[in-house]
């Protein structure tokens, strides 16, 4: 009879630390169900940056395009830190974490982090071209179509 007791008393403890607020299980829970950022803010430290003569939204505007011409997925946005993760594309799920920063009216720096340095470096490169130039992507288009 004390079965159902201890087993009530484990689905108060779960739920209770589920609602408490703790920033780490809170994380662990993001990383089960595939969304945890984590591993891209600590990848940071070697991130490839590069800072562009852009206003924020131009930036970022150019940004989102390049991401949706190169099928990259985002799986989660985290605005207080300037973070959007994205999968590297629908088949490939490796984690790409993307920090964009303004610096004045027309200066924004844009970080590209992975745990991976082969995607880091793809998007990054790839990315970068077409914020720079964005007639590359129609270019690219007129190639593969």
């Amino acid at each position: 009879m004390k079965s159902p007791r201890l087993i009530l008393g484990a689905l108060v403890v779960v739920i209770l630390s589920l609602v408490s607020g703790c920033a780490s299980l809170k994380e662990a829970l993001k990383g089960v169900a595939g969304i945890s950022t984590d591993q891209l803010e600590l990848a940071r430290k070697s991130a490839v940056i590069k800072t562009f003569d852009l206003d924020y939204n131009t930036c970022n505007g150019r940004l989102r395009k390049a991401l949706k011409f190169m099928d990259s997925y985002i799986y989660t946005e985290d605005k207080t830190k300037n973070l959007i993760a994205i999968y590297v594309d629908y088949n490939d799920t490796t984690p790409v974490g993307i920090f964009i920063t303004s610096l004045g009216d027309n200066l924004t720096k844009v970080e590209v982090s992975s745990p991976s340095s082969f995607a880091r470096d793809l998007i990054a490169t790839k990315m970068f071209g077409f914020i720079e130039n964005p007639d590359l992507m129609k270019e690219e288009n007129k190639i593969i179509g």
